[in-house]
């Protein structure tokens, strides 16, 4: 039997009865404070010890302080009490609350010398990152793995009605289509019993260990992969775990399909008509879906495969670049060349999808002045220019092929001091258009065999450029976060660039400072649409207002997002689309933010949601 430890949501919750008297003057002073720093609160919760031993975490507070708000002294329930209380503020400080899921492990299409082979994973996750601990203590489920999140978000004092989706874990174009279908409408399952107060986890949980318990049951933890010797690759280890598992649920869909019949939590099978059911469910949910992101490679991208994505309610797309060096992607035996990254952002611009691009500096085959020479083509050839970017270092990994030609003495990885000056020059030429989502991956230490450990690199990088008075221009170092804004500090910024597809524009809310509100990006395509629907319009693939994520009907305030910034960025996107002479503005909308566009004028398409461009008065901006 696999030994899992069980999920924190299943053992025993605080007992608020018995700790009241300790609990209440902790929360009248928070209550009764504009302001509550972290020291502050420390010192209180010290001076108010939980009877037995130890002090009071965070979401213990805010679980008393939802129950006995407006008892005993305290004032009435106010949502900025558990701002105050809020653990990791920044998790939902850019304006949605991200929940990211790992499918289960499987085979992939490609062969990377630099990826781990850890077969209790998808491929190139390793077991002991966070996110891929939480997916093997929730058995990959979606279900276990989307609810859970949601309860400790909500544990913890973040807002979850406006949640996007992250699926990653592995390459999703190689999963199965009725796999693919189960898992997006299984993730919209929790966000429906959450928002309701339902919760089939404990069903689900059963379901999963009964399984777990049966005689011959797989268990990848007994097995060891080492890049030194690799004569049972990743793919052919998975499979011989995993065959017979897959069989079975194979046998099922297909009588499922053919026969129908009652399901189990463990059936991986859901038809179209049951998605399109939850996605429609999900526009007036009390957790709602702005977002689907999927996780895939260049050589899986194709026209049929970029609807499927669409069809699934996706919104934005992460995808592999490694490089932009043919070379360097044959030598770390990547299984595509650059042609094929240029083809796959060509698609899925024309689908007006967001590009979540990664990227590889200290390949095997690079150097540091050919990473800054490919991180400059990536931005100067209108080819690429993703919006949004992870920058992870080559790590050298026990369980990598890599290890092979570490061992020859034909690549070592960078200093410390050639990673930070690499880094550091590719930062300062990162374009505002651009996000820099993370720098380099969460890997434990013990994993890394040689090189950089540091999971820090960023503030490292941020801290040198201060110190030669730099600064990067990316979307996430100029945030507004906390700020509060009045409407004097903003104007509308454009800017415009060159993509593969025709032109971009990138519309921005600004400080004079530059710190950045909320942004539009706006596609003027120049070449022939995949779809009839998207036929001669423009499409706007984001609307992102930045700030504390505020819960949907809540009053304004001079926050950034109950400003009307989204509202006026549309507007601004009619005009330019119309003086530009398209018939239509088209929007590639999530499914929770389908009833917003609705309100501006946009009506229901089949994959889109689109405004007549007839008539459309232009005005100056």
């Amino acid at each position: 039997m696999k030994t899992k430890r069980r999920p924190r949501w299943a053992r025993p919750a605080l007992d608020l009865a018995r700790h009241r008297a300790e609990l209440l003057p902790i929360l009248s002073a928070v209550a009764t404070r504009d302001e509550m720093t972290r020291p502050q609160l420390d010192r209180l919760l010290r001076q108010y010890p939980r009877a037995g031993a130890g002090i009071f975490s965070r979401d213990e507070l805010i679980e008393a302080y939802r129950a006995f708000a407006g008892q005993e002294g305290l004032p009435p329930y106010d949502e900025r009490v558990i701002q105050r209380l809020r653990r990791k503020p920044v998790r939902s400080s850019s304006g949605v609350t991200p929940v990211t899921v790992l499918t289960k492990p499987y085979p992939c299409p490609g062969e990377c010398i630099f990826c781990p082979n850890d077969v209790r994973m998808p491929k190139s996750y390793l077991a002991d990152e966070p996110g891929a601990q939480r997916a093997e203590q929730n058995h990959f489920d979606p279900y276990l793995q989307t609810y859970t999140r949601l309860q400790t978000y909500y544990a913890t004092g973040h807002p979850t009605d406006k949640i996007e989706l992250i699926v990653l874990g592995g390459t999703w174009s190689f999963y199965p289509e009725p796999y693919q279908i189960w898992f997006v409408k299984r993730m919209l399952d929790a966000l429906h019993d959450f928002g309701e107060g339902r919760d089939d986890r404990a069903a689900v949980e059963a379901a999963h260990w009964e399984r777990a318990a049966q005689p011959n049951a797989p268990d990848p933890h007994r097995i060891q992969i080492h890049g030194s010797d690799l004569s049972r690759p990743y793919n052919q280890v998975v499979r011989e775990i995993f065959r017979a598992e897959w069989q079975c649920a194979e046998e099922r869909a297909r009588m499922l399909r053919e026969q129908g019949g009652e399901r189990s939590p463990l059936d991986e099978f859901a038809t179209w008509e049951e998605l399109v059911e939850g996605q429609r469910a999900n526009e007036a949910a009390a957790c709602r879906c702005v977002g689907l992101v999927v996780e895939t490679r260049p050589d899986h991208i194709s026209a049929e495969e970029v609807i499927r994505i669409r069809r699934l309610g996706g919104t934005k797309v992460q995808i592999g670049f490694q490089s932009l060096n043919d070379e360097v992607l044959r030598v770390n035996r990547r299984g595509h060349d650059v042609a094929a990254t240029r083809y796959a952002l060509r698609l899925l611009r024309q689908m007006g999808f967001k590009i979540h691009a990664h990227w590889m500096p200290n390949l095997f085959g690079s150097s540091p002045e050919a990473d800054v020479s490919d991180y400059d083509k990536m931005f100067a050839d209108a080819d690429f220019r993703p919006d949004e970017l992870k920058i992870y270092p080559c790590s050298l990994l026990e369980s990598a092929e890599l290890m092979q030609v570490y061992q020859r003495g034909d690549w070592l990885p960078y200093t410390h001091e050639e990673l930070l000056e690499t880094l550091v020059e590719c930062f300062v030429r990162t374009p505002e258009y651009c996000r820099l989502t993370r720098v380099v991956r969460d890997i434990p230490s013990p994993y890394i065999v040689d090189g950089n450990q540091l999971t820090n690199f960023r503030q490292l990088v941020d801290q040198e450029m201060a110190r030669r008075g730099l600064s990067s221009g990316d979307i996430r170092a100029r945030e507004v976060r906390f700020q509060n804004l009045s409407e004097v500090d903003l104007r509308m910024d454009e800017q415009r660039y060159a993509t593969s597809s025709g032109e971009e524009v990138f519309l921005q809310w600004i400080t004079p400072e530059r710190a950045i509100a909320g942004f539009a990006r706006l596609a003027l395509p120049a070449e022939e649409a995949l779809l009839e629907e998207l036929r001669a319009s423009a499409i706007i693939r984001e609307v992102h207002i930045y700030g504390q994520s505020l819960a949907i009907g809540a009053a304004a305030g001079e926050e950034a997002q109950h400003r009307g910034l989204g509202r006026q960025l549309i507007e601004r996107c009619l005009a330019i689309a119309a003086a530009a002479g398209y018939d239509r503005l088209a929007v590639i909308s999530a499914m929770g933010t389908r009833g917003y566009y609705r309100r501006l004028g946009f009506t229901d398409g089949e994959l889109y949601q689109s405004r007549s461009l007839s008539g459309f008065q232009i005005s100056t901006p």
